[in-house]
């Protein structure tokens, strides 16, 4: 026979482990109430372990959205976690804004280097040899150039490897560092899924 535990107990639990409800309350009861024995249940179980984020399932998250410029730009992006009650939190919120405000300003075109399609690089690349060519460049010289400028054509393109525009507010990270930081703090893998960018007049 289980024993009754109180919903504030159960949202202690989470508050301390980031655990779901239903794998709170079953820890608590397990533990006979017990708050530090429920902890241990759970970090047992892996519930409240941070390790191997990457690979767990983001299904949890927000939608934020953000306007610029009088109405003339306007950003959605989903931030994807685990928890709903990560989402929830302050600190979650608002990294979904920043990242929004930065995706209006700086209009990358892909969240991950993989999105780029294998026509887009190729395109780039017969842009940029055709470039490195007319400048005179040696031949043995050329494919090193092109190269560098690949790189940093991928890098102004993709948003995760963009530093974020507000340089003073998070000291010349990139979103990719910033991402990072957030599953440190959470415990939890963090995912930028998409963005959607709209301005008034462009196709």
């Amino acid at each position: 026979m289980s024993i009754a535990v109180s919903a504030q107990d159960v949202k202690n639990l989470r508050e301390r482990t980031g655990a779901g409800i239903m794998d709170a309350k079953a820890a608590l009861q397990e533990a006979g109430g017990d708050m530090d024995k429920a902890i241990e249940v759970l970090r047992v179980k892996g519930q409240a372990s941070a390790a191997k984020r990457g690979g767990r399932t983001a299904a949890e998250g927000v939608v934020a959205s953000y306007i610029h410029a009088g109405g003339k730009i306007g950003v959605l992006v989903e931030v994807n976690c685990e928890t709903d009650f990560v989402a929830r939190t302050e600190e979650f919120q608002a990294f979904a804004r920043e990242v929004a405000l930065h995706v209006a300003a700086a209009n990358p075109r892909y969240v991950h280097y993989e999105d780029v399609p294998d026509e887009d690089r190729e395109a780039e690349l017969r842009v940029l040899r055709e470039q490195a060519a007319a400048e005179g460049k040696p031949e043995n010289v050329q494919e090193k150039v092109v190269e560098g400028r690949l790189n940093k054509w991928l890098e102004d393109v993709v948003l995760l490897s963009q530093t974020h525009v507000n340089a003073d507010k998070h000291a010349g990270k990139s979103l990719e560092e910033l991402r990072a930081e957030l599953a440190a703090n959470t415990g939890e893998n963090v995912v930028i899924r998409r963005f959607a960018r709209f301005q008034v007049g462009e196709e």
